[in-house]
């Protein structure tokens, strides 16, 4: 009984793998274990019973944390999107912007699994979409079925690490750190990814030509009277908007400066933002004077990327671009995002309301799986801290080999290998709280963890047999070979081997990510060379000193920026209270 006594943390832990490998709901695996362990330490003497007083409030915690409402609301966005056919819109027309490069679909499908991934944040909505109307174009025009199931999959697993993606927001919550600056520190590692995975194909399609063939002349946009391609005409589209940027990006100082919002020049990522957001929204003015007043200044080719390119990419400046300069917290930047999605579908007469039903109805179990899921994976917590549990974890890490960079590598390990076989929501819900005191301890920043775990779960994803992707992809690829309706065209089926093989080479693009984010922890801007606006100290003297509407223009700090500090000082008192609830005595 002594024994038994002493190692009731561990012998928790593992019963929940017991309970996990036998098939049982998650859920119901974690409660079960949760309260099971519980009546054994309050018998035992090891757990006082006053503790379980806690778990009210832990719950009450969970419905009170407005981060939260952010996975409804994006999780909408995406639906909304995916549902009105972005997908197939977006992979059309940037197809025919590369269409006559070699490998240019597979260019495109990257691009669309970059774009679907900053609107869309759910990674089966972004591998199906793109397998059920780029897969089959990619086989008609003579790709080989390996590359062709390897780049889908792979472009759409970027839903994980792109913001705003719901794993961001999750790892957010649990390690208590802002939304806001995870997502700045997951921009580095996203678009080395992205740019891994273009080098990729750029050179698969120079070493094989005949995998990665160009569209032929008869599948690319219609010219126009003059018989050329348009692609001219893009170029000066994207010049001239580039260039009423400049213009803009120029004034956006002076202009800041005199609306009031604050007495410094806004620092050069704000204006970056600002001057991408200017860039789009003038070539769509542009492309809209061109249209309305029937200049015939545009292609067709220009004319078709304007209209549906660019509304996503407003939608991704106007959740993302608020979320970054802090204008708007994540949860409102979701619900602006949501709102803007079932704008865009309306206005293309996409959203019949059956299908925005279902996206609602959508959105709605998978926001109740994740509270569900968090639900039982605070009880399991608070039991597992009672009985010592995160004693256990912090001995265990520091007897690892390697001091810091051991315990990363055997976490990264041990993601990894979950993933094979759990959701991300679980992972985040069961192994994050127990890694996170250990990995504070050791002075690692919780920022840089959580993008190298985002990082981690995304390649576990892709990694054969297991990977959620494969397993998407696999259920909308067609199987055997078959011959179009449409058009006659043999198109030849995808094994699963196939699918296997393909995503090998962007599974190494993944791990060169990850071992450069240990090697060099620089490339991951965690915001510690930035300076803070506020910490809850400086907010609640302010608020006490000057209560009116007007005291932070007179502290120089804009709106916004009390916004996303007040938000976040609340997220920190709601954590450190619950923290302290269960502390014994």
């Amino acid at each position: 009984m002594a024994w038994l006594s002493a190692h009731l943390a561990p012998l928790m832990f593992v019963a929940l793998v017991l309970f996990l490998m036998s098939g049982v709901p998650v859920v119901l695996g974690l409660a079960a274990c949760a309260l099971a362990f519980a009546g054994l330490g309050i018998h035992l003497g090891v757990m006082p019973a006053a503790l379980l007083q806690a778990l009210p409030l832990r719950l009450i915690g969970i419905m009170k944390n407005e981060m939260l409402l952010a996975i409804p609301f994006f999780t909408l966005m995406g639906l909304i999107l995916d549902r009105c056919g972005l997908a197939h819109d977006l992979l059309e027309t940037i197809g025919q912007v590369f269409g006559p490069v070699r490998g240019g679909l597979a260019f495109a499908v990257i691009a669309v699994g970059a774009l679907l991934g900053a609107t869309t944040g759910v990674i089966a909505a972004s591998v199906i979409s793109m397998g059920l109307f780029s897969l089959p174009l990619m086989l008609r025009h003579g790709y080989d079925p390996r590359w062709a199931a390897g780049v889908i999959a792979a472009s759409g697993s970027l839903t994980q690490i792109v913001p705003p993606s719901l794993v961001l927001i999750v790892l957010a919550d649990q390690l208590d750190r802002s939304v806001g600056d995870m997502y700045a520190a997951a921009l580095a590692p996203a678009a080395l990814i992205i740019v891994g995975y273009t080098l990729v194909v750029g050179l698969a399609a120079w070493w094989f030509p005949h995998a990665m063939p160009a569209l032929p002349s008869e599948a690319r946009a219609p010219r126009g009277a003059d018989g050329r391609s348009g692609l001219r005409s893009l170029g000066v589209l994207v010049a001239l908007g580039a260039l009423g940027s400049a213009v803009f990006m120029h004034a956006y100082p002076a202009l800041v400066v005199r609306l009031g919002r604050t007495a410094l020049a806004p620092p050069t990522d704000e204006r970056v933002i600002v001057g991408l957001a200017a860039t789009v929204v003038f070539a769509f003015l542009l492309a809209l004077a061109d249209r309305g007043l029937r200049l015939g200044w545009l292609s067709i080719l220009a004319q078709r990327v304007a209209f549906v390119l660019v509304p996503p990419l407003i939608l991704i400046f106007l959740v993302l671009g608020t979320i970054y300069l802090g204008v708007a917290t994540p949860t409102e930047g979701g619900a602006l995002g949501a709102v803007g999605a079932a704008a865009m579908a309306v206005a293309r007469r996409r959203l019949p309301w059956s299908r925005f039903l279902e996206a609602s109805l959508s959105s709605i179990k998978l926001s109740c799986f994740v509270v569900f899921i968090l639900i039982g994976s605070t009880m399991f917590s608070l039991t597992f801290n009672s009985l010592e549990g995160t004693r256990w974890v912090t001995r265990l890490f520091d007897q690892l080999p390697g001091g810091t960079t051991g315990m990363v590598v055997f976490v990264s390990m041990l993601v990894f290998v979950l993933g094979f076989f759990l959701d991300f929501f679980e992972i985040a819900f069961i192994l994050v709280p127990l890694v996170a005191p250990a990995a504070a301890a050791l002075g690692i920043d919780l920022i840089w963890l959580g993008v190298l775990l985002a990082v981690n779960l995304q390649t576990s994803f892709l990694t054969p047999p297991f990977g959620y992707a494969l397993f998407f992809l696999r259920g909308v690829a067609p199987a055997e070979d078959r011959i179009e309706a449409a058009t006659g065209h043999v198109i030849r089926g995808v094994g699963t081997g196939a699918i296997y093989l393909g995503v090998l080479p962007f599974i190494g693009v993944q791990v060169l990510v990850i071992a450069a984010l240990v090697a060099f922890p620089g490339l991951v801007d965690t915001g510690s060379g930035r300076a803070r606006c506020f910490d809850d100290a400086a907010v609640i003297e302010i608020l006490r000193a000057e209560p009116d509407a007007g005291s932070a223009r007179r502290t120089g700090v804009g709106k916004s920026a009390c916004q996303s500090a007040s938000a976040r000082s609340r997220s920190s008192r709601l954590s450190t209270a619950v923290d302290q609830s269960i502390e014994p005595g």
